[in-house]
């Protein structure tokens, strides 16, 4: 049995032998997928901040407030996942683990660290981010978050373990992000759509004009804010 990195949090390097063993046999154009969707999918979470944002924009104070701080809560998530990895100095399974199938893509440089994985912090933060942001796009976003964390293990720059937390961490900032900040978010949504610059009331958008969250709202509202949308619309 290998000696164990004393920088590794977990010993999950069995398991990384299965998985990049099993990669090696399977087709070539199924390594160029995996090694393209590991960067292609953070770009269309990008696409997909950007829908949010668009979309929040006749949405209540609240919606945008939330589709703003998803992009931020993920962002805080990726630099959480960085002081992580140069506090844990873990170094790359494709480097460390003897017996291991090659990985399938170049090996990151030392100093590279491998925990947690920043693309499945990433991953998990715009997951659940999006989520709260639009409800419906959780059939997309979910499975996007796993498949991009498993293609980390897949073509061999990370161990399981590395995946794993990093989708947990990245999940866990973007939820309290826009927990803490959604309702003051709103609230200065809310002046910026009243703002007398042209730029930063379309940034904001119209809103909806009723006053309530619909398919947006990351959480209940309270009694005194129901009560106030009522008796707004009831006018």
């Amino acid at each position: 049995m290998d000696a164990m990195d004393p920088n590794t949090p977990v010993d999950t390097s069995d398991l990384y032998r299965d998985i990049t063993g099993f990669a090696q046999g399977t087709p070539t154009w199924l390594h160029l997928i995996a090694e393209v969707w590991t960067e292609a999918g953070l770009l269309l979470f990008g696409v997909l901040f950007l829908a949010a944002w668009w979309r929040a924009r006749r949405g209540d104070s609240r919606a945008l407030a939330v589709a703003v701080l998803a992009p931020l809560g993920t962002a805080l998530a990726y630099v959480c996942s960085e002081l992580i990895k140069s506090a844990v100095d873990e170094e790359r399974p494709c480097r460390a683990v003897a017996g291991a199938a090659r990985s399938l893509v170049q090996c990151p440089p030392v100093g590279d660290w491998s925990f947690p994985s920043n693309h499945s912090t990433i991953a998990g933060a715009a997951a659940i981010a999006l989520v709260l942001a639009w409800r419906s796009l959780a059939w997309l976003t979910l499975p996007m978050a796993v498949l991009m964390a498993f293609s980390r293990v897949f073509v061999g720059v990370h161990y399981p373990h590395d995946v794993a937390v990093g989708l947990v961490l990245g999940a866990v900032l973007a939820f309290l992000v826009i927990r803490i900040g959604a309702r003051p978010g709103a609230r200065f949504v809310a002046a910026m759509r009243q703002s007398s610059t042209g730029a930063v009331r379309w940034f904001a958008g119209p809103g909806d004009g009723t006053g309530t969250g619909g398919d947006f709202a990351p959480y209940p509202r309270s009694p005194q804010e129901s009560g106030t949308a009522s008796g707004t619309t009831g006018r």
